[in-house]
């Protein structure tokens, strides 16, 4: 049996993107066992990932690369790919090493992963659920019919289009192209108190809701996401997640740049307001803004994308 060792990010979105990677490599190893490293907030998006025999987390603190050396060294891999771009790889045994290197070239993650590869198109995102997920799914959402689904965090304030305006699409695209379906807002417990804000002017509107931040785990909210008619969302891993398990996905984005973590698939896009993402930056260091960069960016240019998106078909 081959055994296959993949480092990857502790990031959710980073993390979701390199699954192409391993798939790939999946495919060249069929039935191989697979260790994954990865930060984790990620951890759980691997839990079905065919073959898995353990998963190692690596936390942000000094010596981590140590003790993931550490517990690695006396084992053997026909395959190690290092996204991290670590020194662990190549102290550990292995048969062949793929390791990441960063570059200044502005390009998509999945580009850069094809080129890593040696392959001529980039690698899609790929997500295994397993029926504790599709369950889990089930008891929160009451159901498998299809939603409109909502990512209104975002892991800093300027990334997050503004509430109200999410809630205004909402009303939009219920009373047109989703009449009737049911909006689940999903993201982190932290995102709770947005979701709760925007789930009351719908809920005012007569437009049923499923209030989930917080009460899923990230497999399950794939699950969920799996069956949405359309999901849109500000640049987080969320997105990535509806990207990666075929929602028509519509990504909004301002002070990140899109050529470099849009949606990927065939029924996915990136949107942006009149400012670059060179404009958006240029008002300073991105964490410490306390407000949003995204409020050029109007609702009726957003419902417009989003029915374009709905009228492309795709989903479930």
């Amino acid at each position: 049996m081959a055994r296959l060792l993949f480092i990857t990010s502790n990031r959710i979105g980073d993390a979701v993107l390199s699954t192409g990677a391993l798939e790939h490599a999946l495919s060249l190893h069929p039935g191989a066992a697979v260790t994954i490293a990865c930060g984790p907030l990620p951890a759980p998006l691997f839990r079905a990932t065919p073959g898995l025999e353990r998963t190692l987390i690596v936390r942000k603190q000094e010596g981590r690369w140590r003790d993931l050396w550490g517990a690695l060294r006396r084992e053997r891999f026909d395959l190690a790919i290092d996204l991290r771009g670590s020194l662990v790889t190549l102290g550990v045994s292995a048969r062949k090493r793929i390791i990441h290197r960063k570059t200044r070239i502005v390009r998509h993650k999945l580009e850069e992963l094809a080129e890593l590869l040696k392959l001529d198109a980039p690698p899609p995102p790929c997500l295994h659920l397993d029926a504790q997920a599709v369950a889990e799914a089930r008891a929160v959402t009451g159901g498998d019919g299809p939603v409109l689904a909502l990512g209104a965090g975002s892991n800093f304030i300027g990334k997050r289009w503004p509430p109200d305006r999410f809630a205004a699409l909402a009303q939009d695209l219920a009373a047109g192209p989703l009449q009737g379906m049911p909006v689940l807002l999903l993201g982190a417990p932290e995102d709770a108190p947005i979701c709760g804000e925007i789930a009351g002017v719908l809920r005012s509107a007569g437009i049923g809701v499923i209030e989930a931040a917080g009460r899923l785990d990230l497999l399950a909210g794939a699950a969920a996401l799996s069956r949405a008619a359309l999901f849109v969302g500000n640049d987080s891993g969320l997105m990535h997640i509806a990207a990666a398990v075929g929602a028509p996905t519509l990504g909004l984005f301002g002070p990140s740049d899109e050529r470099v973590y849009g949606p990927w698939g065939p029924h996915t896009k990136a949107l942006r307001g009149p400012r670059s993402f060179e404009e958006v930056l240029s008002v300073g260091y991105m964490p410490l803004i306390e407000f949003t960069l995204m409020d050029d960016l109007p609702v009726e240019k957003v419902a417009e994308a989003a029915r374009a998106l709905i009228a492309k078909g795709g989903a479930p």
